[in-house]
């Protein structure tokens, strides 16, 4: 395995790319592939055996591309097939999972609220990381047709304020002073959440702490690129490449593949 080889990412769509940019923000000199399975989004109304199916096919076309470590920029992905990944391919994976414990160990009321997929709140691995933490109560609110109008370049929709108010005012009420997002597109939607929520609830997503363990996967594996050659990061969808495009803020890279 070469440390010039790129670093891998997926999602169920655009969403990733909130991670992808903590990544390369952290890791500039690092080569990247996004990949963009917007066909299938999303993930969270998906069964758990269709999400480790999409997960396997989108960790093949990343090893195709030779990546030396695979992230898995999905929280229900991640939640659902990121033990069976590890299992199956021989490449460190890095998982994604919401930020509860800085959140609950942080809470001055003892309340947070985590807005997710279906698929993520659903899954085990949620479960078993929020029953550990007793002392706190978590209101969960599935964030249904929040995705899908991501997905179609509607962040700013009246319709998309009518969801999240919506979904944001019983947490208000039920005085949280914490935010988990936990979907990789909801880092999408925190202008139009602060819109609607009290200034002293504080938002929390994962992009940071990801960046942080792939660094420190890399560094464990010796695989940091030290090439002093300018990085290439390439963006692949099997949908249409134009939200991609608006959303990285550049035209060039972009990549439209049927897989």
């Amino acid at each position: 395995m070469s440390n010039n080889n790129a670093i891998g990412l997926f999602d169920s769509g655009i969403g990733g790319t909130s991670i992808w940019s903590a990544i390369h923000q952290l890791l500039p000199n690092e080569n990247t592939i996004y990949l963009a399975d917007s066909k299938n989004a999303p993930y969270g109304k998906r069964s758990k055996e269709e999400i480790i199916k999409l997960s396997c096919k989108n960790t093949e076309f990343l090893l195709e591309q030779n990546c030396k470590i695979i992230v898995v920029a999905c929280n229900t992905a991640t939640t659902n097939a990121i033990k069976e990944l590890r299992a199956k391919y021989d490449v460190p994976f890095i998982g994604i999972e919401p930020a509860i414990k800085p959140a609950a160990n942080q809470s001055e009321t003892q309340t947070i609220g985590i807005l997710a997929t279906k698929g993520t709140l659903n899954s085990e691995l949620f479960n078993r990381q929020a029953e550990s933490f007793t002392n706190t109560k978590i209101i969960e609110q599935v964030g249904n047709g929040l995705v899908e109008l991501i997905e179609n370049g509607e962040i700013d929709s009246p319709e998309m304020n009518m969801l999240l108010t919506s979904y944001l005012k019983p947490m208000i009420a039920a005085n949280i002073d914490y935010l988990v997002l936990g979907c990789s597109h909801y880092p999408y939607l925190v202008p139009a959440i602060k819109k609607i929520i009290p200034s002293h609830i504080k938002i929390i997503d994962s992009g940071e702490a990801v960046a942080r363990q792939t660094k420190a996967i890399l560094e464990k594996n010796n695989l940091l690129n030290t090439s002093k050659i300018k990085s290439t990061q390439l963006f692949y969808t099997n949908s249409d490449s134009d939200v991609l495009k608006k959303i990285l803020g550049f035209k060039k890279n972009v990549f439209e593949e049927n897989f």
